[in-house]
C-alpha cells in the first residue's frame, strides 16, 4: 500500500509542494505544457536545482512580469514593517540562493481581485484531466471558505487577494496536476509547523498564523505546531493543499521509503525552508494485514463525591482539549461507596493538559497513567455524494475487506436538513458507498 508522506517541519507553500513533487519524479515537460495552457498572462515558469544547507533541492519558481510582482520573497517588506508600502528599497533573497545578488524593488501593488467564479473559469480553460481540475477547484474552494470566514463574506462574494494573484493561481493548478500525476490517494500529514510574529499582506500587517490559515486548520482538523521561528512558514495556499489531499495524520509504525523528494521555499529564515515528501509503502507484519501498531495512553481515576452534571461538563472539556475518548464506569469503592471510574484515552502530547483539567474540575487527588500498545487499522476519510446530500465517510480495510462508517456530523446535518431519521440517513449513505465501489 503506497502512501505519500509530507514532512512539514519548515511549513508548506504552493511552490514548495510542487517542487517536492517534481523531485519525486513528476514529468517537468508535461507540467510546463499544462501551465502554458493557463489563460493568464504575466508569468513564466522556472524549474531548477538550488542548495539549502549544502543539500541539493528542487526549486519551482513562477517568475512574474514586473507589473504583477508581489514581492512574496522580499523579507524586509514582509517582516520588517519599517517602511511605507510605496517606498523603494533593497532586499536580499538570502537562502533562495538563485544568484546571491541584491535586488532593488519598487512596490507596485498590482493585486488581482478575482472571485471564485473567475478562478473556476481559469481552471476550466486549462488543459487538465477532470480529476486534476476537481482537485484544483477543491483547493480554491477551501481557500475561498477560509477567506470568506475571515472577512465576513460568502464563498460567492469573497474576492481573493494574494491567493488570486498570478503566481498563486499557477501554483495551485501545478499542485493539482502533480497530485493527479502521482496517482496516490492516501496522504499522511501529521502536523504543520508554523512560525510566529506578523507578516504584511494585502490587507495590512497580520498576525501569524494569518486568519486564512487558522480557519483552514480549524475547519479541517489539521494539527498545528507553533515554532520559535519569527516568520510565516505556512501560507494559505500550502494549508489549503494539505486540507484538500490529506487523508491521515499518523505515520505507520513500519514502512519502506520508496522515493524521496525535497522542495525549496523562497523565503530566508533562520532554518532552511524545505518540504520533504516521501512515497512510502507499508506491508504485512506478524500476520496483521495492513495494520500498524502504535502507543496510546489511558488516564483513570475513581471519584465518589461528584455530581452527574459535573461529570458531564468534565467530559466536554476533556474532549475539547484533545482526548480521543472519555467514558465513565460505575464502581463500588471501599466502605461500599458507589462511585465512578473516569477513563480518558489520549495521545502522549495531550496528557499534561488533560490531567490539569481532571485535577481542576473534579475532586480526585490522584490519576493513574498507563501506556498501552494498540493495533490500528488504516483509515481515510472520503466525501460521498448521495441522493440526500454529501457525507463524509470513514473507510477502513480489514484483510482485504473494506468497511464504511458514515461520520456522525454528516449524518446529523442531513437529518436536520431533511427531517429524516438518523437510522434512515445512515443506511442511505452506506448503500451509496457500496454502490459506488460496485461501479
Amino acid at each position: 500500500m503506497k502512501k505519500l508522506y509530507l514532512e512539514c517541519l519548515s511549513g508548506i507553500s504552493g511552490d514548495m509542494f510542487v517542487a517536492a513533487m517534481l523531485d519525486l519524479g513528476i514529468d517537468e515537460n508535461r507540467l510546463k505544457e499544462t501551465l502554458a495552457s493557463v489563460p493568464v498572462s504575466g508569468f513564466a515558469v522556472k524549474i531548477s536545482r538550488v542548495k539549502k544547507l549544502g543539500l541539493d533541492v528542487c526549486d519551482f519558481d513562477v517568475v512574474l512580469d514586473e507589473e504583477y510582482e508581489n514581492h512574496d520573497t522580499d523579507m524586509e517588506y514582509l517582516f520588517g514593517h519599517d517602511h511605507d508600502n510605496g517606498h523603494s528599497h533593497n532586499s536580499k533573497h538570502g537562502e533562495n540562493e538563485h544568484d546571491g545578488h541584491e535586488h532593488t524593488h519598487h512596490h507596485h501593488h498590482h493585486h488581482a481581485h478575482r472571485g471564485i467564479a473567475d478562478i473556476f473559469d481559469i481552471i476550466d480553460k486549462t488543459q487538465l484531466t477532470s480529476n486534476a481540475r476537481a482537485i484544483a477547484k477543491k483547493i480554491f474552494t477551501i481557500l475561498g471558505a477560509a477567506e470568506a470566514k475571515a472577512h465576513g463574506a460568502t464563498l460567492e462574494t469573497v474576492h481573493f487577494h494574494e491567493v488570486g494573484a498570478v503566481d498563486s493561481v499557477v501554483d495551485i493548478i501545478a499542485a493539482a496536476f502533480c497530485i493527479d500525476e502521482l496517482g496516490i490517494e492516501d496522504v499522511i500529514v501529521p502536523r504543520l509547523c508554523e512560525g510566529q510574529g506578523t507578516v504584511r499582506c494585502a490587507h495590512g500587517i497580520l498576525p501569524i498564523p494569518v486568519p486564512a490559515v487558522t480557519h483552514i486548520v480549524e475547519n479541517h482538523h489539521i494539527r498545528l505546531r507553533i515554532t520559535d521561528t519569527h516568520a510565516e512558514l505556512v501560507t494559505p495556499t500550502g494549508a489549503a493543499i494539505v486540507a484538500a489531499i490529506a487523508t491521515e495524520d499518523v505515520l505507520p509504525a513500519h514502512f519502506h521509503i520508496r522515493k524521496t523528494g525535497m522542495g525549496a521555499g523562497k523565503r530566508a529564515y533562520e532554518s532552511p525552508s524545505i518540504l520533504r515528501a516521501m512515497v512510502i509503502e507499508t506491508d504485512d507484519q506478524d500476520g496483521l494485514t495492513n495494520r500498524d501498531a502504535d502507543f496510546i495512553y489511558k488516564l483513570e481515576t475513581n471519584i465518589d463525591d461528584i455530581t452527574g452534571e459535573n461529570l458531564g461538563f468534565v467530559m466536554e472539556m476533556l474532549m475539547a482539549a484533545g482526548a480521543k475518548d472519555v467514558h465513565y464506569t460505575p464502581v463500588f469503592m471501599k466502605k461500599n461507596r458507589p462511585a465512578y471510574q473516569l477513563n480518558v484515552i489520549c495521545s502522549k502530547d495531550t496528557i499534561e493538559e488533560l490531567e490539569r483539567i481532571i485535577f481542576h474540575e473534579t475532586t480526585t487527588i490522584g490519576i493513574r497513567r498507563v501506556a498501552m500498545e494498540r493495533t490500528v487499522l488504516p483509515r481515510k476519510i472520503r466525501e460521498f455524494a448521495t441522493p440526500i446530500g454529501t457525507a463524509k465517510v470513514k473507510i477502513c480495510d480489514v484483510a482485504g475487506d473494506r468497511r464504511y462508517y458514515p461520520e456522525y456530523e454528516s449524518v446529523a446535518n442531513i437529518c436536520r436538513q431533511t427531517g429524516m431519521s438518523y437510522s434512515e440517513v445512515y443506511h442511505i449513505i452506506l448503500e451509496g458507498c457500496y454502490d459506488r465501489v460496485d461501479e
